[in-house]
């Protein structure tokens, strides 16, 4: 990234997967059966580059998302806001992102996999929320430097972990939440 490419766009989808998040972090995904999935576009803004000439990217993002319930539910709408850093690891010529963010979520309805967990044994429900944590995972690559094209250059290909929780009750007393699993394009301008 140069000092004109502050921006960044993101188009991803996926879908819903059963498992904890610190599962799916070990590689463990299981897909929800019942097959919901979620199309989102973020858009950022760097705010700090290489942070103390370390190769760290800070950004402030925001984005919409659309979860199709596959006919269990209406779909929704979520919209995101959340602050992000990449750590940036270049080696023989290519580029990969490690990226972390951390924010808010906002949705109009609670999605179908998180009443699903919260749902108990005897068929009695935990408190579930439209407004919970928003946490966002990454690991991308450069495509352009991968492929060796130019007019490709920060164009990244890349896994996101979407995640909704209320982290052990702290955002209104939920104690459960949803991942998603996506496959990403990103590009900065």
């Amino acid at each position: 990234m140069n000092e004109e490419q502050v921006y960044s766009i993101r188009l991803g989808g996926g879908f819903a997967d059963s498992n904890d998040l610190g599962e799916i972090l070990l590689g463990d995904w299981n897909r929800y059966p019942k097959d919901t999935s979620v199309i989102n576009l973020d858009a950022g803004w760097c705010f700090v580059e290489n942070m103390s000439d370390l190769p760290l990217d800070w950004y402030l993002k925001g984005g919409v998302s659309y979860f199709d319930e596959n006919g269990y539910a209406d779909d929704i709408l979520e919209i995101t806001l959340y602050v992000k850093v990449y750590w940036k690891i270049d080696f023989l010529q290519n580029r990969v992102r490690l990226g972390l963010g951390e924010g808010l979520s906002l949705a109009n309805e609670v999605p179908i996999v998180e009443i699903d967990d919260a749902r108990k044994g005897d068929g009695t429900l935990d408190p579930t929320s439209k407004f919970l944590n928003y946490l966002d995972i990454s690991a991308d690559l450069d495509l352009g430097r991968l492929l060796h094209v130019e007019s490709l250059r920060d164009l990244y290909l890349g896994y996101t972990l979407k995640h909704r929780s209320g982290i052990f009750g702290v955002f209104n007393r939920v104690h459960g939440g949803s991942n998603y699993n996506m496959l990403t394009l990103e590009k900065n301008f």
